[in-house]
């Protein structure tokens, strides 16, 4: 995996991933930031919940569950003093389907933070990781 980061000026980078995708980002606007892009911080953050959103998605898929949709919303804390990493972080998953057992949401969830999301896993070194959820049910 690779990615290539170039400086366009002020506090704004662009990223070039491996796979050939663009992303702009920008640093605050008390650091020269125009607000014109996302932090570094929050694509960490964004990156997390994508990681866990496709893993949930995935298992409950596989487990042939009739789920249609799934968010996650994240809310973090970071440290006071630098290096300013994430000390807490809450994950609020929403996951909609027909007849979906909590038990099987929440094995699909427990599968993601302890075993496959590399994001959350590595993120977990430095911050208490925490989750919830609530199934919204649909007709089949």
């Amino acid at each position: 995996m690779e990615c290539t980061i170039s400086w366009q000026g002020d506090a704004r980078f662009e990223a070039r991933t491996g796979s050939g995708h663009d992303i702009h980002m920008e640093g605050a606007a008390d650091l020269g930031g125009q607000n014109q892009a996302p932090r570094p911080m929050e694509l960490i953050l964004a990156g997390a919940g994508g990681c866990t959103a496709y893993d949930v998605v995935l298992i409950l898929k596989r487990g042939r569950h009739a789920i249609v949709g799934c968010s996650v919303k994240l809310n973090a804390e970071r440290a006071e003093s630098d290096p300013k990493v994430f000390t807490r972080i809450h994950y609020h998953y929403t996951v909609s389907g027909a007849n979906l057992k909590p038990e099987i949401v929440e094995r699909a969830i427990k599968l993601s933070a302890d075993k496959y999301c590399s994001a959350s896993i590595m993120l977990g070194k430095t911050a208490e990781i925490t989750h919830d959820f609530e199934i919204v049910e649909t007709v089949a």
